[in-house]
């Protein structure tokens, strides 16, 4: 997989320094902020403390998202096999603030507005999503060439977009005009969930094939396993919220049956992503041992963990389960520790970058 080892911001002068993927870190941050809010147990301070989070995610949004259209560089990673694929984040940072808008937000700047920017957020990442979904898998088709081993776990950032909307689509439902548009809503988000689980597994089983026929990924390639995990986790997330939108739209025994699906899919499917955790944390030891160096791709170890917690919590909810709850409670204490220190990692990383910038 010699392609996907390059470092996907240091791909030339020409193509700009900052890269999409760089956006991963403003999902890492509003994950962090987004899970504490749906947490089935609560703890002293972890409301105050994750609004702080999504008004610093937020800004960091804004500073992302300003610095990048600046560099006018869409084309030129568009061409890109392995930066195209990072195309996925940015959409995926504008539905994670907004989420965390609607969620925590409001206490600063009340529900009205809240609302408001959560609507824009949320319809901007959506069409940025679908968008992406389409193009870039496109890109691959008709321009883009591979090796046998180029499959890794960044492929699945432009098809997880739709997935996401659909999770942070559902708790608009309830707050769209009643009737042939909340409804419309509602069964827009079901597709856009359909959309991009198909293609996650799709694309899954293509990583999966590259890991056993090929030789075991190796340096910053290492945490985009991780990103199937929180792809799965995703797809529970997104049913449990959807079935707790439904009823505000769907006659009764369809929302029943709703509830039932995001029951017992999201069980079977939070199994399939513990397995694919189990397969990701060995993975992750095996290269710490070797020397894992830093690299932007270190924060695809926390949105997929912030999507376990969301997902769990999920079950917990729906379940009534302590077992799930206190899941929930220990990834999401692991979730800090994690983006703690990749967050320290980055910070460091950009100081570098500057000064030599300077030089």
């Amino acid at each position: 997989m010699r392609v996907c080892e390059q470092p996907y911001e240091a791909t030339g002068r020409e193509r700009g320094r900052l890269g999409p993927g760089w956006f991963a870190a403003v999902m890492g941050s509003g994950i962090v902020a987004v899970a504490a809010a749906t947490l089935p147990r609560g703890f002293p301070g972890l409301g105050e403390a994750a609004t702080v989070v999504w008004a610093g995610t937020a800004l960091l949004l804004i500073v992302l998202a300003g610095s990048y259209t600046g560099q006018r560089a869409v084309r030129a990673h568009a061409g890109d096999p392995v930066l195209a694929q990072f195309f996925g984040a940015p959409p995926m940072a504008l539905l994670t603030v907004g989420a965390g808008t609607l969620l925590l937000g409001r206490r600063l700047i009340g529900d009205g507005a809240a609302v408001a920017v959560d609507w824009v957020l949320w319809s901007a990442g959506t069409v940025l999503g679908l968008a992406t979904a389409c193009t870039v898998p496109y890109l691959m088709v008709t321009r883009h060439r591979f090796t046998p081993d180029a499959a890794f776990g960044g492929w699945l950032l432009p098809v997880v977009p739709p997935m996401v909307s659909a999770a942070t689509g559902a708790l608009l439902v309830p707050r769209a005009p009643a009737g042939q548009v909340r409804l419309a809503l509602l069964l827009c988000c079901y597709s856009m969930l359909g959309l991009g689980l198909i293609a996650v597994l799709l694309v899954l089983a293509m990583v999966y094939s590259r890991l056993v026929h090929h030789e075991a990924p190796a340096g910053a390639v290492v945490p985009t396993v991780w990103i199937g995990v929180g792809a799965l986790d995703q797809a529970v997330t997104a049913l449990g919220t959807l079935a707790t939108a439904a009823p505000s739209a769907l006659p009764h025994p369809y929302a029943r049956g709703s509830a039932v699906v995001a029951l017992l899919g999201g069980l079977g499917i939070w199994g399939f992503a513990l397995l694919w955790l189990v397969l990701a944390t060995a993975l992750t030891v095996r290269e710490i041992r070797r020397g894992l160096p830093f690299a932007p791709t270190w924060w695809s170890f926390i949105f997929p963990l912030g999507a376990c917690v969301t997902g769990t919590s999920a079950l917990a909810a729906r379940t009534g389960s302590q077992l799930f709850v206190w899941i929930a409670v220990v990834l999401y204490a692991l979730l800090v520790a994690a983006w703690a220190v990749v967050a320290w990692h980055s910070l460091r990383h950009t100081v570098r970058q500057r000064e030599r910038a300077r030089r």
